[in-house]
């Protein structure tokens, strides 16, 4: 980006920020930063003071690993969950697709990823050792497995029942006969719904 092409180097800078958005171009960018100057100097300002909380004050649930805005996220802390069932989700977008189905009521694991060799992520680079241990101490009967259905979401399944299988009384997956994209993220309501609803017994070939 040029900075010279902008009429004010203040512009520019917005625009070069906006455009290190996932999915944004810098003609984007432009019509974001332009379309700010334009609202109330208020409405503005609340959008900076919302970045700025979020960067300041998020935090990660110190259980569970999701975003929370205090040490233990509102999932982890509410009584009205059933802590006997552990959904296991590569990520925070995740949670909040499988909240929105309003089908499940337990617990989350977040991971922060999938085992994939090719970009040198390993079981180290996961939050598997805190999911080992939650099975371990706390009160859980299931653990549900929903990664994502490639060899990477497969191969971290397959590790994880390795390390946890003599720990809890069922093990579970996702149903892989209902259609769903590789993230859960883009899985609409009603079919993520079903699939979490019909879910089965996660099977080793090894067993």
């Amino acid at each position: 980006m040029h900075s010279e092409n902008y009429p004010s180097r203040l512009l520019a800078e917005a625009v070069e920020q906006f455009s290190k958005l996932p999915g944004i171009g810098e003609r984007s960018a432009l019509r974001m930063a332009l379309f700010l100057l334009r609202q109330k100097k208020e409405e503005a300002l609340a959008f900076g003071t919302a970045l700025n909380n979020l960067v300041d004050h998020i935090v990660f649930c110190k259980i569970c690993h999701n975003l929370s805005d205090t040490e233990i996220c509102s999932i982890c802390s509410s009584k009205k969950r059933n802590i006997t069932i552990l959904c296991v989700v590569e990520n925070v977008r995740d949670v909040i697709s499988i909240e929105n189905t309003h089908q499940f009521n337990g617990l989350y694991h977040v991971l922060g990823g999938i085992i994939s060799p090719m970009e040198g992520i390993g079981p180290n680079d996961l939050e598997i050792e805190s999911l080992i241990r939650r099975v371990r101490s706390e009160k859980i009967n299931e653990v549900i497995f929903a990664l994502s259905a490639t060899m990477e979401g497969d191969t971290t399944n397959y590790y994880i029942y390795k390390k946890i299988k003599s720990h809890v009384d069922k093990i579970s997956v996702i149903a892989r006969g209902v259609s769903f994209g590789d993230e859960l993220e883009y899985t609409d309501e009603i079919t993520l719904g079903r699939s979490i609803i019909q879910r089965t017994l996660f099977e080793n070939p090894s067993d």
